[in-house]
């Protein structure tokens, strides 16, 4: 009887998000082995989250160039409009979330492919369990529905698992197929005026937040610029904390140019690089925890290293103040930035001529436009 009333309470639940019914043993499947095992279980049905995407592609400009190099590894995907299942007041309701990530590939584009792919199918999955499990232990014990501050906890292990996952999968594929590649991965999430941000890796997220200060060529007026925010710390091996762990492994960090894990690889953190995890390489998202916007936060940007090679975050800012930065501050070139191009255009074409030898991909996100409403909204 237990069992039935678990598979009821979880099908009434997703008919109401997703139309889609579930077993008990699916349940055990996810338990089990998380999103991929619940996509390779006959026990399960075909997951398809494609309906949850919202048309439009409003607060996402997104733009990449192969730049230098021979191959183009990166991978971005921007969601601006997903819908999603939470729990409200009254019981499970409907609610919008934005999600954006630069994957940046190295060693070969099948880490960042895969991770594009199955992000967003794997994360949805994710919180659609989670958040059963939730239903059900609340049912248990009477409680009052999940509040916010529950939600956005749903949201960061949903975010945390689905890299574990893709890291896990690609792994073993890797092993099959004798895959050297490996990948980065940055990720945000907004929602209700808030942002929660998790990167491994050297791409970078930032936040360009309007501040004003006095103008000495204007006679000590007040101006306004976009002042720079990194909202992600580097994962390079020489990092103190990250040092420690390669050695405590078995590694050892390497200056190649740069700093490198075992004289190989630049970064501590990936996805995939099967080869050096023995040596204290993880797939770990570290993550800011949720934060809460203000109206002086105009754009989020999300861009692989190569955007950050010859500029710095600084003065992608001053590319999306309009290029008003004085010349002995920056040189960038606003002869590049048409009024037909985009922002997200006009960094990529500035980091290129620059002299960015990598990928070049960046994702801009208007703020002060309102984000995506995710009122929850009472499901009929």
């Amino acid at each position: 009887m237990e069992g039935e009333k678990v598979a009821l309470l979880f099908g009434a639940f997703l008919c109401l998000s997703y139309a889609y019914e579930v077993s008990v043993s699916c349940m055990m499947a996810y338990d089990e082995g998380g999103a991929s095992a619940v996509f390779s279980s006959p026990e399960c049905p075909q997951w398809v989250f494609s309906a949850a995407i919202q048309n439009g592609t409003d607060n996402c400009l997104v733009a990449t160039h192969q730049g230098r190099r021979k191959y183009q590894e990166d991978r971005v995907i921007c969601y601006p409009r997903v819908t999603l299942p939470v729990l409200g007041e009254d019981g499970p309701n409907e609610a919008s979330l934005g999600i954006a990530a630069v994957f940046d590939g190295h060693g070969g584009r099948e880490a960042s492919e895969m991770a594009s792919q199955k992000f967003l199918d794997y994360f949805l999955l994710h919180v659609v369990f989670n958040t059963y499990k939730k239903l059900f232990s609340h049912s248990k014990e009477h409680e009052e529905a999940v509040d916010e501050e529950s939600v956005h906890g749903i949201l960061e292990k949903a975010l945390l698992r689905t890299i574990q996952d893709i890291d896990s999968e690609f792994s073993q594929e890797a092993l099959n197929n004798d895959y050297i590649s490996g990948s980065t991965a940055t990720v945000v999430l907004w929602m209700n005026g808030q942002i929660l941000v998790g990167n491994l890796g050297d791409s970078k997220a930032l936040l360009c937040s309007r501040r004003t200060h006095f103008d000495q060529d204007s006679e000590g007026d007040l101006g306004t610029k976009l002042q720079a925010e990194e909202l992600t710390k580097d994962h390079h091996p020489d990092r103190d904390d990250e040092k420690a762990r390669i050695e405590a492994a078995g590694g050892v960090v390497l200056v190649i140019g740069v700093p490198r894990v075992n004289g190989i690889l630049a970064v501590s953190r990936s996805i995939g690089d099967i080869g050096l995890k023995r040596y204290g390489v993880i797939a770990e998202l570290e993550v800011t925890g949720w934060r809460r916007l203000t109206t002086e936060d105009c754009y989020l940007v999300i861009g692989s290293d190569g955007i950050f090679e010859r500029m710095s975050p600084q003065d992608v800012c001053d590319i999306l103040h309009g290029g008003h930065a004085k010349e002995n501050e920056t040189s960038i070139d606003t002869s590049l930035c048409p009024s037909s191009s985009s922002l997200a255009d006009c960094i990529v074409q500035n980091a290129f001529s620059k002299g960015s030898s990598d990928n070049l991909s960046v994702i801009v996100i208007p703020m002060r436009q309102d984000p995506p409403s995710l009122e929850h909204n009472e499901q009929t």
